[in-house]
């Protein structure tokens, strides 16, 4: 949900998008990568799935908030227009240097100056060098875009990348400079800010009008216009295969067919491609699936060269094997968790889940190990806070490698009792010693409350709903009412949250919809600050929202890592497993950092190629 998620520290490692060779299995993989094996053909179709709902709706790079989607970044934009930092490196969160177009930033004058320095070996399709200018462009029509809606941009929040920017300017061909309102952490500001520019072709695409003359794009009225010409070719989806606009790439692959009845896509190799790999077969083509089971079945019938495997799906992986897959799943860099509303006053929920050692006794009654191996078939890995053990990063908090809330229903139990609930397994629970002293209810919480709680729950893919479950079976032994309610993601994204649905808050305790892939740098800015475009539920926590603020201002290389342990302990909803994302592929090779990847959002198929003994 939150495409912030596309990019350790400033000094992160780095290797070639493909690397690696190794087969041994680490903590919290699905299967192990097979090495690399055979020679490039040179030829060949390569096939990967578009499921229902999923499919690619918009090209133009600067992408609105209706269509923030990792399908329109990976499956599509990404293959054309390559960001100016790109991560992971194969299954790791941190840039991949030799796949970006700049090297790491500087920062001087305080930190309050940025220099970029790009690389010398891009260009675009139409033979002009992908320079600083095109970033400068890029960032000109950004404001534009913003200025006149701030939902032309997914991943703007005011204050934030562009608005943080004074002035940007090109002191040379190959050099980028840009002037900050303040003083940043630089690690924030680099894995989070810089990682969303996407240089565009500024001596092809400032016109404002098909075949118009070029403007000057350093002039604000002339960036709006640019903006919006592009913005509005964007929304002609049928004519993404010929709209001359969409040729100009620099990426590894040009868009040759988009099928908008059948929803297929067809990319060949785009020649010109600067990066460390050109594309090394004929065709990569994206092919229609009705649901995730349709994909899943193409795979058991070996109908497809790439693909995912859902949760649901686990159990026919022995099958997808012995049509010849190599399997391959890990968690990606992100958190899933059943939000509380802090804003419901039904009931006195607010007041309730405003207590700490309740949203504790609710994370005693989860019971990660048994929806593990019932919900996900064993293909997760144990979360408990917004920043997981695996996969590992810098920023992995102390508390992170074990359950601070281990699942216990006596220490639930406990929890209640000795805060003055009368707890009744299998009954109802009520306050009885109501009071704000540190053994009562707590303020504001009646004598004889109860406690009920609904929680609208994401029913596809299923596992949510078994998750939701197996905590509504887990409350009823501490007598703690708990309805699941299942709903679409859509839904719940759009009628329960907080800062969107105002006017639904007394509606929800809880829900259950997923939860957020993270940047390399992964603070909750936006997420559990108070004043957080996606704070689903309207947590607010003075410690949190300092700690937040420092992970974004303070120079304090342990800032985030400090946010995550607080948010760990503090709760703002319960923490869930990490799904492994697992992916099954045949008849192609590539180096395994090629298809590990693919567990973070990295979709690099210039690195696969059909072995020419196939």
């Amino acid at each position: 949900m939150l495409l912030a998620a596309c990019g350790s520290s400033g000094s992160s490692t780095s290797s070639s998008g493909g690397g690696g060779s190794s087969t041994s299995t680490t903590a919290g993989e699905y299967g192990t990568l097979p090495a690399q094996s055979g020679s490039p053909s040179g030829h060949g179709t390569i096939t990967f799935p578009i499921e229902n709902g999923s499919q690619a709706n918009y090209i133009f790079p600067i992408t609105p908030t209706a269509n923030s989607s990792i399908y329109n970044v990976e499956n599509l934009q990404y293959l054309l227009w390559r960001p100016l930092y790109w991560s992971p490196v194969g299954n790791r969160p941190v840039f991949n240097l030799p796949l970006s177009l700049a090297s790491l930033p500087t920062y001087s004058n305080g930190g309050k100056t940025v220099t970029i320095n790009m690389s010398h070996n891009y260009k675009w399709s139409d033979g002009k060098p992908v320079d600083a200018n095109d970033v400068v462009f890029f960032i000109r029509l950004l404001a534009a875009a913003v200025k006149e809606d701030p939902s032309n941009f997914g991943n703007y929040s005011p204050g934030n990348f562009p608005d943080n920017v004074l002035k940007v300017t090109a002191p040379s061909t190959y050099q980028v400079q840009m002037k900050l309102d303040k003083v940043y952490n630089p690690n924030w500001f680099t894995q989070t800010q810089l990682n969303l520019v996407s240089p565009l072709p500024s001596t092809a695409w400032n016109i404002s009008s098909t075949g118009g003359q070029h403007l000057d794009y350093n002039n604000p009225a002339n960036a709006k216009k640019i903006y919006d010409y592009l913005a509005g070719e964007a929304k002609k989806v049928s004519t993404y295969d010929s709209n001359p606009l969409w040729k100009v790439v620099d990426g590894p692959f040009k868009l040759t067919d988009f099928n908008t009845t059948t929803d297929a896509t067809t990319f060949v190799p785009n020649p010109t491609y600067g990066g460390p790999q050109k594309a090394q077969f004929d065709e990569l083509k994206g092919e229609y699936f009705a649901s995730s089971d349709a994909e899943t079945n193409a795979l058991k019938a070996g109908k497809l060269n790439m693909g995912q495997i859902h949760s649901q799906s686990v159990p026919q992986i022995p099958t997808i094997k012995r049509e010849g897959y190599h399997v391959y799943g890990y968690p990606d860099l992100g958190f899933s968790y059943m939000v509380f509303n802090f804003k419901d006053t039904t009931d006195n929920w607010d007041k309730i889940v405003g207590q700490l050692y309740f949203r504790q006794a609710l994370a005693h009654l989860q019971d990660q190990a048994a929806v593990i191996h019932g919900a996900f078939h064993g293909a997760a890995a144990p979360a408990y806070g917004p920043v997981p053990a695996i996969p590992a990063t810098p920023y992995v908090p102390a508390n992170a490698a074990n359950n601070p809330y281990p699942y216990s229903i006596a220490s639930a139990k406990g929890l209640l009792a000795s805060h003055g609930w009368h707890v009744v397994p299998n009954g109802t629970t009520t306050c009885e010693s109501p009071g704000s002293g540190a053994n009562q209810c707590g303020a504001g919480i009646p004598k004889g409350q109860k406690i009920s709680i609904t929680i609208p729950t994401s029913n596809d893919p299923p596992v949510a709903l078994q998750e939701t479950d197996q905590l509504a079976s887990a409350a009823k032994q501490v007598g703690i009412n708990i309805t699941p309610q299942p709903k679409t993601f859509n839904y719940i994204i759009n009628n329960y949250d907080d800062p969107a649905a105002p006017q639904n808050n007394n509606k929800w305790q809880m829900e259950n919809f997923g939860g957020f892939t993270e940047n390399i740098y992964p603070t909750t800015d936006e997420i559990f600050n108070t004043p957080g475009s996606y704070n689903e539920g309207g947590y607010s926590d003075p410690t949190a929202d300092k700690l937040i603020k420092n992970s974004k201002f303070s120079t304090d290389p342990s800032a985030v890592k400090k946010e995550a342990g607080y948010l760990t302990q503090q709760l703002p909803g319960i923490f869930g497993p990490n799904e492994d994302r697992i992916y099954a592929w045949k008849g192609i090779s590539g180096p395994p950092d090629s298809f590990s990847a693919l567990t973070q959002f990295g979709f690099t198929p210039e690195y696969w190629y059909v072995p020419s003994s196939s």
